[in-house]
């Protein structure tokens, strides 16, 4: 646990510590759900990039120059074998990395109501590979710590972080509901693309709010219903064909959670429906998008018959 030192003296250690290796030899096992990503990492982990590069919309890890053709045409091969990738860009040695989503778009909507992340200790919830992690860290934070349980998107982000050697950035197999975990730890919590997924979606607030030092801000973004009422879809099964979700709120509807939640100045900065032009099928991401979840000639209509979905982005602050 790299960044246990990072962390204020009041996290629960102890119950942390016995999670982490508890999850460790979990995913550690030598089975072949594990090894299809563990392996590419090991591999990778002999690279390591002399330029990186985080401050534009494509995060850069190695030029083309720093390797030839044959070890760029193995870094290639490693770097497939994590696909699907959901987010990026990203060039990796000269390899562009054309992710499913166009992830810089969303962090240009951050941008104007993003906190000081300078010397800042930042959690990132269900951080997938890590794309917003890497863009983070161009502020200089003191840490970013992703919480991710997917073994695929763990291995992804350790295998690039490998190559990139930023020691402000860490990742461990946790989810939101181990925050926990994390009293007034962080300055800054990013909760992205992660409340709709939660059956309790109020109770998981609080927990960022517990975990949130005082003054600290939340940033929150959401797969949405349009409209101004504040309400919230509950899908009978799936929602644009994904399953595990549960209340898909409006943005007023966001925004009124985070309230009862006990945040303070929460403000709906940002709403807009999706696109395939955001998220799309490429030969890095080669299953169905977002033009496959609604209906052939009636986009603003999801294949299930729900309103197409919008994504709305709430700030809020923890009482000082």
């Amino acid at each position: 646990m790299e960044y246990l030192h990072l962390l204020p003296d009041h996290v629960r250690t102890d119950a942390l510590t016995a999670l982490h290796r508890e999850r460790q030899r979990w995913v550690n096992q030598d089975k072949k759900g594990f090894l299809r990503y563990r392996r590419p990492g090991e591999a990778l982990a002999a690279f390591r990039a002399g330029h990186v590069d985080c401050s534009g919309d494509t995060v850069v890890i190695g030029r083309a120059d720093e390797i030839d053709d044959q070890r760029r045409e193995e870094v290639r091969r490693h770097l497939l074998a994590f696909k699907p990738w959901r987010k990026g860009p990203f060039s990796v040695f000269g390899i562009e990395v054309d992710a499913e989503w166009r992830s810089h778009r969303k962090w240009q909507r951050l941008l104007p109501v993003l906190p000081d992340l300078a010397g800042k200790t930042i959690a990132d919830i269900g951080c997938n590979n890590g794309y917003y992690m890497f863009r983070m860290a161009a502020h200089r934070p003191r840490l970013v710590l992703g919480f991710e349980p997917s073994v695929q998107h763990y291995y992804c982000f350790k295998a690039l972080n490998g190559i990139a050697a930023m020691k402000e950035l860490a990742i461990d197999l946790l989810g939101v509901e181990h925050l926990p975990l994390f009293p007034a730890c962080f300055d800054v919590i990013f909760l992205m693309g992660v409340i709709y997924h939660r059956p309790s979606p109020v109770d998981t607030l609080r927990d960022v709010l517990t975990a949130l030092a005082p003054g600290g801000t939340v940033i929150v973004e959401s797969q949405a219903i349009p409209g101004d009422d504040p309400v919230a879809l509950f899908p009978a099964t799936t929602y644009a064909k994904a399953p595990g979700v549960y209340f898909v709120p409006t943005g007023s509807c966001l925004r009124n959670w985070m309230v009862k939640a006990g945040f303070e100045a929460v403000e709906l900065f940002c709403s807009h429906p999706m696109s395939s032009e955001e998220q799309r099928r490429t030969a890095w991401m080669d299953f169905e998008s977002y033009c496959d979840f609604v209906r052939p000639g009636d986009p603003q209509t999801t294949v299930e018959g729900y309103p197409a979905p919008h994504r709305v982005f709430v700030r809020g602050r923890k009482k000082g």
